[in-house]
């Protein structure tokens, strides 16, 4: 007597899988699903940015003081160099530079942090990525939204030395959110793409720090680029000015800082802003999102 034959004799292997509803296990979801899934892990992704913010100063004496500390430490540094030494407050009083220093370095210190915590997202945590199923776009927003928190903490010190100089809080302090806001989305943006290249190429976050520090030269953190620039090609000047790091700073300075005035900004600079972080975020969102299968492979 012959066996009876399989039902399922002669069916390719999509067709077994089609039949018996099985999927391929770690696929990359459709776009809105990811974004589904994304929504989803809300809560996971502020109790991770929470914990991660709270173990990052666990072992110093001081802990979350260094929050603070750090970048005011940085922006003393440089204003003994290019305040003191340089000159570099060129057209500014001291009334304007030293909170337009000190917005500077906390503005750009937000951004440099999301960016080089975004770049070791998924290599310095895979153990996690390869434990657990989840999208894994929640680590680098995760990552973005710790150093949004830090920032928040440290805008106490901001507020202070604003308030020192003789600029006090009034209607323009209320242009601070919208900042906030378009900055953290460009952060993300960013934070998802070096997260991406990061995963694949670990040796980038050795080189992250330099490109960052020659950003910082040319963003305007420690000098305004107008005075700076003065009788230099218009077009130069605007190059520098509608870089993002230079167009979140400064409108950081005008919302804060009574003596930075609107002169100091480039023309549709909120126009700019928003395109910035719109084509960052939806950007980086993208680019990360298209090799979702491949993190924590190989």
């Amino acid at each position: 007597m012959s066996a009876i034959p399989s039902p399922d004799e002669g069916l390719t292997a999509a067709q077994l899988a089609a039949k018996y509803g099985l999927a391929v296990s770690g696929a990359r979801p459709s776009l809105a699903e990811y974004v589904r899934q994304l929504w989803g892990r809300r809560h996971f992704i502020l109790a991770f940015s929470q914990a991660k913010l709270t173990a990052q100063y666990s072992q110093a004496k001081l802990g979350q003081l260094w929050q603070v500390a750090t970048p005011l430490l940085n922006a003393g540094v440089y204003y003994f160099i290019f305040g003191v030494i340089l000159h570099a407050s060129r057209g500014l009083s001291q009334d304007v530079y030293i909170p337009f220093l000190v917005t500077g370095v906390f503005v750009f210190t937000f951004t440099q942090s999301s960016v080089m915590s975004g770049v070791r997202a998924i290599s310095g945590n895979l153990g996690l990525v390869r434990a657990l199923h989840f999208p894994r776009a929640s680590l680098p927003i995760s990552f973005s939204l710790q150093q949004l928190q830090q920032l928040l903490f440290s805008m106490i010190v901001m507020f202070v030395v604003a308030i020192g100089f003789g600029s006090y809080p009034g209607p323009g302090w209320l242009l601070i959110v919208p900042v906030l806001l378009l900055q953290f989305l460009f952060n993300t943006g960013l934070a998802l793409i070096v997260a991406r290249m990061g995963a694949k190429t670990p040796d980038l976050a050795q080189l992250m720090p330099f490109i960052l520090r020659t950003w910082m030269y040319t963003s305007g953190v420690m000098f305004s680029i107008n005075k700076m620039m003065e009788g230099r090609s218009e077009i130069a000047v605007r190059l520098l000015q509608v870089n993002p790091a230079a167009v979140y700073m400064d409108l950081m300075r005008y919302a804060l800082i009574d003596g930075y005035g609107a002169s100091n900004l480039p023309p549709h600079v909120w126009a700019i802003a928003l395109f910035w972080a719109v084509a960052a975020f939806a950007g980086g969102f993208v680019y990360f999102w298209k090799a979702e299968e491949r993190y924590g492979r190989g």
